[in-house]
């Protein structure tokens, strides 16, 4: 996987949300073709939703955005697997730097400093209640922060593809 040019680093470091603006994130189509994700070069279908475009191998949501469909797991089961780390159950410092922050910068540090493929899954922003960075403002929505966080940050904040909504709309109908 060819690596992505390190941003130019600022002192002090910029906001979480100047630091997401200031950053192009690479085409996801890129990004699943160096790892091996999509087989195929064509689009097969059009979601009725009209933005949802689907190749062999991943679902689109945009440029920046994709879901892996589950028949990769089916097509790789002969491969030998990779070093699986978890990061959980973290108290977070009191700057917020916590599980994502750590997730982040931990796959940054093993691409970019020890040249290792690395990929980070966190999970989706929960319904729960999301602060986006201020200046008054510390808290984060789970896209990690400073160097080390999710881009776009708007977006992953705004939860994404619209799962978590219908599953807490379903569980409210229980």
């Amino acid at each position: 996987m060819t690596a992505l040019p390190p941003s130019a680093l600022a002192w002090p470091v910029p906001s979480d949300i100047d630091v997401s603006d200031s950053i192009t994130p690479a085409h996801i189509g890129e990004i699943a073709k160096a790892a091996g994700l999509v087989r195929l070069a064509r689009m097969t279908t059009t979601h009725a939703a009209g933005n949802v475009q689907m190749e062999d191998e991943i679902v689109y949501y945009g440029t920046t955005k994709a879901k892996v469909q589950l028949s990769v797991r089916d097509r790789l089961a002969g491969v030998t697997d990779g070093a699986y780390v978890v990061v959980t159950g973290i108290t977070p410092t009191p700057l917020g730097e916590g599980k994502s922050t750590t997730t982040i910068g931990l796959a940054q540090a093993l691409g970019a400093h020890l040249n290792k493929k690395s990929f980070a899954c966190i999970r989706q922003v929960s319904a729960q209640h999301v602060s986006l960075p201020s200046h008054h403002d510390i808290v984060g929505g789970a896209a990690g922060g400073g160097y080390a966080q999710v881009v776009p940050m708007d977006e992953f904040n705004l939860h994404m593809t619209g799962d978590i909504h219908a599953i807490t709309a379903a569980n409210n109908l229980v």
